[in-house]
């Protein structure tokens, strides 16, 4: 059998806000593993001229542009985070559009015949994607440290943040959907160690 070509595994990556996901795609990235980033598909599902973009403004506000037309990212985000309901808004308009995106290149990397691809989003299973994974990754931390991080990283208050994590999922929806857990409570060397024992195993099945 060692003629036969190994089917590209494909991987979801997914975690809430702050637990520490774009670190561990940027990990595997510089480890050569191509990474379909559901984050660079919104940009370009938001960009000038595309049809979600007056969809978004329709549905949250004008306010979400800029005097250019483009996609005040801030203003969107305190709009769309405040709750689960306005989150779910924002998902019904986005997510179709960077679905298509995503399953363009998740099929343009299986041709290349890499042995396996990492699916990055973080709405992964809201938006239907984990269809597409043979397997799924959390990110997962406590959340007195995602509190922080979300702070840091958005330069917004706790009180925002606060409100960013509720509009989120619990831990335990991962954990309930036999996702690998990851959980970053520890320094960026202890969660490539977990990355790389991941790897293996995966790579090794």
């Amino acid at each position: 059998m060692s003629g036969v070509k190994k089917r590209t595994y494909v991987l979801g990556l997914t975690g809430p806000s702050g637990a520490g996901k774009s670190l561990l795609a940027a990990y595997l990235t510089g480890k050569g593993i191509p990474v379909v980033d559901a984050d660079r598909h919104a940009r370009k599902a938001t960009a000038p001229g595309s049809p979600a973009l007056p969809a978004l403004a329709a549905a949250f506000s004008p306010a979400i542009l800029c005097p250019d037309g483009s996609l005040d990212r801030g203003e969107l985000a305190r709009r769309a985070f405040s709750s689960r309901e306005e989150t779910d808004r924002l998902n019904a308009i986005l997510h179709p559009v960077i679905l298509e995106l995503m399953e363009k290149e998740l099929t343009a990397r299986r041709a290349e015949g890499h042995p396996l691809v990492v699916l990055d989003a973080p709405q992964l299973y809201e938006a239907g994607a984990d269809a597409a994974c043979d397997g799924v990754v959390a990110v997962l931390a406590p959340a007195g440290l995602r509190l922080a991080r979300i702070m840091a990283r958005d330069g917004i208050s706790e009180e925002a943040a606060r409100r960013r994590m509720s509009a989120g999922l619990p831990d335990s929806f991962f954990r309930d959907r036999g996702a690998y857990i990851l959980m970053n409570d520890g320094d960026e060397a202890a969660l490539q160690k977990a990355a790389d024992a991941l790897l293996d195993r995966i790579l090794g099945e």
